[in-house]
């Protein structure tokens, strides 16, 4: 990211200070100096700036083993946040997520059905309601964002489809808005995911990173291309839990026969376990520790499908890293070496060689935490022209 000293730039400046501090973390003064091309006297004006719209603060360093006149840290204030929101077919998730990053309260509201998108709306408000008293007293609010199974519109946020929650043409952007009084940005939560894994997790410092989500609603993917993510004409790409992986006859939520969703899917995993539900982490552990042939005989039945998948994107994408998060990593955890066999066995050996596939590091906040990264876009790009709660 690099800044500009002429003053018609400002804005461009104070954006460029705001995320290298926003996605790197605490960064002393001299670094933003070297990584902006900024001289030291445009940074402490751009810094105290920050300061005064309330975004950022600074402290002392840790002056041990330091030679010379140490330079100050610059920190995002840890009073602005936004709430982030996550429907799922047996939850809605509420969280409040700061600016550094830093996931301050993460409250999953549990459902007996599917909700609809208008229950999904009345669920989030009353639990964002709740909040109010911290959300006053203690925090800044930007906006809401919102990580949707499914596919949404780019330009307004309409969800087109989600499958497993039997939403088809939802407002549910423009409804969370009219109910809680909040800007809200809405996307796919794979999508988010990938760009939550980019900024704070396993693909930090990766330009070229592929997502695949195994969840509740089925796979999902996201896909970050040349440091960019990428979104399709519409903002629909990415599927690939709908990639055809084999010659059967069972069909996903989209009724295409024989795709990844259709054959790797948790429900299955669950069933051989014998649980009736399970967190992505609790589904890992229960893994691990059978002993069970039949649990080992499905681990390994949808690996050998998901490989098909992952082989294709790296023959296409070319990616450095291969992220797997939800129900994926779990099965990814059970037999690593697997896996990557199997993929390397469909993968042209220059692609292969370059590439690594990896857990998502997130853990369960991962999907709040990209849904916040799309709310905080807008303060990101223009830090003194955004109106915060």
């Amino acid at each position: 990211m690099q800044g500009n000293n002429h003053d018609d730039v400002r804005r461009h400046n104070l954006s460029t200070i705001l995320r290298i501090v926003h996605r790197n973390g605490p960064t002393s003064r001299a670094q933003l100096t070297r990584l902006t091309g900024l001289n030291r006297s445009t940074i402490s004006a751009l810094v105290g700036e920050l300061g005064q719209l309330g975004l950022a603060g600074e402290r002392d360093p840790d002056s041990t083993n330091q030679v010379g006149r140490p330079s100050p840290i610059v920190f995002c204030a840890e009073e602005v946040v936004a709430l982030a929101v996550n429907p799922e077919i047996d939850a809605v998730t509420i969280g409040i997520v700061g600016l550094d990053g830093t996931v301050h309260r993460r409250i999953r509201h549990p459902t007996d059905h599917s909700p609809s998108a208008s229950e999904a709306v009345n669920i989030a408000t009353s639990v964002i309601e709740g909040m109010r008293g911290d959300l006053e007293s203690r925090f800044r609010v930007v906006a809401i964002g919102v990580a949707v199974p499914g596919l949404v519109r780019a330009h307004d946020g309409l969800v087109r489809l989600a499958p497993h929650l039997g939403w088809t043409d939802e407002p549910f952007k423009e409804m969370l808005a009219d109910a809680t009084g909040f800007p809200v940005f809405a996307d796919n939560d794979a999508s988010l995911g990938a760009l939550a894994e980019q900024y704070f997790g396993a693909g930090r410092g990766i330009t070229d990173l592929i997502y695949l989500n195994g969840g509740a609603s089925g796979i999902g993917g996201g896909m970050i291309v040349g440091g960019n993510p990428v979104g399709g004409i519409a903002g629909y790409a990415g599927e690939f839990g709908h990639i055809r992986v084999s010659g059967g006859s069972r069909t996903d939520s989209a009724g295409i026969q024989g795709t990844l969703e259709a054959e790797v899917t948790r429900e299955e995993l669950l069933a051989v376990l014998g649980l009736e539900s399970a967190d992505p982490d609790e589904l890992e552990q229960a893994l691990l520790a059978s002993g069970s042939p039949q649990v080992r005989e499905e681990v390994c039945r949808q690996l050998d499908f998901l490989a098909v998948a992952l082989a294709g994107a790296i023959n296409i994408l070319n990616p450095q890293l291969v992220v797997l998060g939800g129900f994926l990593a779990a099965l990814l955890a059970v037999d690593p070496d697997r896996l990557r066999a199997a993929v390397e066995s469909m993968t042209l050996g220059s692609s292969f060689g370059s590439v690594r596939i990896s857990a998502a590091e997130l853990g369960s906040n991962l999907l709040l935490i990209g849904a916040a990264e799309l709310a905080f876009e807008e303060l990101l790009d223009h830090p003194n022209g955004v109106a915060l709660v």
